[in-house]
């Protein structure tokens, strides 16, 4: 039998390196399935929403294989699979999504009601989302993959511009997700909460998508000196003046067009004495309180059903106190969830390989080996300004 090694979760804080079971075309309940692809990753990338699990704020189990951001060349094809070969190089979104429900057909595939027998949505390595084998691996299966999986029309162009391409499977569609569904367009002025991959990529989104004046906020000064190398202008979190303040010295106003959350649930406070204080709903009071009146709020920072690691009991039920009544009164519109990546990715292909957009420079894309892995969780997780993408083959060091 072929050998396969991942990153798996061990315990609080620690991941591992390990031996794991070369993919089947299986699905989780063991039952073959022949709409599926074997990959060999080509790379696959580390998440923050891999680093909630990682810190203990989920309920992952020990031994999950980790990885959700994945990018491969088709190994091994099930004999319902039509549009694909073996050889072919894809994106894979994070979603897995059956194509055939009510929601996938309407373009909803982050709730796909087929992939997951507890709740709508699936995805690859992360708790609760169907059991799916994550992708931080040499080899992984892909399920429903004519409509998964999305190929690049060229392989060596693709490979070409592969650091950017790997962002197709998450943080750039949700990004740009998020900049969609917050309102941003032409002219329009935006704050962007959260100097991340994400976050980044959502100042990124806005800026494709015609902005004005693009805002990132965070409290850490290594990630929002990276966003000013990369064009933004930043507001810094942990001083003491208000949100509202300093994007008044940038704009002469006091609010914003759209403004996007970026961070999440484990969100902390601002000012001096209360920047490492845990806050859930700081971020989203916040952005209504400096979005305008009617306008809107995209919210692709994750926010979970249970938090164990979370400091009060309501917190740990994922119940924030969240100032709802200021945005009934301003009329604000939010959007949440998974983003459905299957609604822009292939465009977004597009403008990275028309050179419109090198997302890779501006998340700050740094290609490491798989052994590697573990070192680079606890950097992202320190806060280095980041967006760590684990080759397992050496494929990106042979061009």
């Amino acid at each position: 039998m072929a050998e396969n090694r991942g990153v798996v979760y061990v315990g609080q804080g620690k991941v591992e390196i390990q031996s794991i079971l070369y993919p089947k075309l299986d699905n989780p309940a063991g039952k073959k399935i022949e709409h599926g692809v074997i990959l060999k990753v080509v790379t696959t990338n580390i998440c923050g929403s891999d680093q909630h699990m990682v810190r203990g704020r989920t309920t992952a189990p020990s031994g999950m294989v980790l990885g959700h951001e994945i990018t491969g060349e088709v190994l091994e094809v099930g004999k319902d699979v039509e549009t694909l070969k073996k050889g072919d190089l894809v994106s894979v979104p994070f979603n897995v999504a059956c194509g055939r429900c009510r929601t996938c057909k309407e373009q909803h595939t982050g709730v796909c009601l087929s992939v997951n027998p507890s709740r709508a949505g699936g995805a690859y390595g992360y708790v609760d989302m169907g059991g799916w084998i994550g992708g931080q691996a040499e080899y992984v299966m892909v399920p429903y993959a004519d409509f998964n999986l999305l190929r690049f029309p060229d392989n060596d162009k693709a490979m070409a511009k592969i650091a950017d391409l790997t962002c197709l499977s998450d943080i750039l569609p949700t990004g740009y997700h998020g900049a969609v569904t917050a309102g941003v367009g032409p002219g329009t002025t935006v704050y962007v909460a959260g100097a991340g991959p994400v976050g980044l990529a959502a100042a990124a989104s806005a800026r494709l998508l015609g902005a004005a004046v693009i805002i990132v906020g965070d409290v850490n000064p290594v990630r929002l000196a990276h966003a000013r190398s990369v064009g933004f202008e930043t507001v810094d979190l942990s001083l003491d003046a208000t949100l509202a303040d300093q994007i008044f010295v940038i704009l002469g106003d006091a609010e914003v067009d759209c403004a996007i959350d970026c961070v999440g649930f484990e969100a902390r406070g601002h000012g001096h004495d209360g920047s490492q204080v845990e806050a859930p709903a700081t971020v989203l009071n916040s952005l209504m309180e400096i979005t305008r009146a009617a306008g809107r709020i995209g919210i692709p920072g994750l926010y979970v059903t249970d938090d164990p690691g979370a400091h009060d009991a309501a917190a740990r039920r994922g119940s924030l106190s969240l100032r709802l009544g200021l945005g009934w009164a301003k009329s604000h519109s939010l959007h949440t969830g998974q983003t459905p990546v299957m609604k822009y990715n292939r465009q977004l292909m597009q403008a990275i390989l028309w050179d419109k957009l090198h997302i890779a420079d501006i998340v700050g894309v740094q290609i490491i080996s798989l052994d590697d892995a573990p070192q680079g969780y606890g950097e992202f997780d320190a806060g280095a300004p980041k967006k760590f993408v684990i080759d397992p083959h050496g494929a990106t060091r042979s061009r």
